[in-house]
């Protein structure tokens, strides 16, 4: 996502369900909902433990207090500040784009299902989803890009 002006209550919830989160120094922030009586939706009680502490996390939806980029910075709530952020989000999508999809996709998948789950858990995804692109198609035109400066495309994902 990216964000620049403000970046008040829904606008906020839809941002924060983004992976990566690029604003400007001058963005504002704020979770409103409590100034109209209300708590916020749009999956924020996830997406916010998932990013910052609880005790912040209730100190922004009780208060709806407005604050700025370093703030939500400081706080996890956005990954980059930047003086053009849609350049930055842009060339972050190109760097993705030049790796697997399969293991841009299982990357994310390993760690959005393991990052509070045991260790044992964990570990035992990270080998299933490693078997998963042991050999495809993807692992082999990523290693021969490495080692042979091959020309061969990815494949969608797999």
């Amino acid at each position: 996502a990216v964000t620049h002006g403000s970046c008040f209550g829904g606008g906020m919830q839809i941002a924060l369900g983004a992976d990566f989160r690029y604003s400007t120094a001058d963005c504002r922030f704020s979770i409103m909902e409590a100034k109209w009586g209300l708590i916020p939706d749009m999956s924020l009680s996830v997406t916010l433990r998932e990013l910052t502490r609880i005790d912040i996390a209730k100190e922004l939806v009780m208060t709806g207090r407005i604050f700025e980029a370093e703030q939500a910075l400081e706080y996890g709530l956005i990954t980059k500040i930047s003086d053009d952020p849609l350049s930055d989000a842009l060339e972050f999508a190109k760097q993705l784009s030049k790796r697997s999809p399969d293991a841009v996709m299982y990357g994310k998948k390993l760690l959005n299902e393991t990052w509070v789950t045991d260790d044992k858990s964990a570990l035992d995804l990270e080998s299933a989803y490693q078997k998963k692109l042991l050999g495809r198609w993807n692992h082999l035109v990523a290693s021969s890009r490495n080692f042979f400066k091959s020309p061969l495309g990815f494949k969608e994902r797999q």
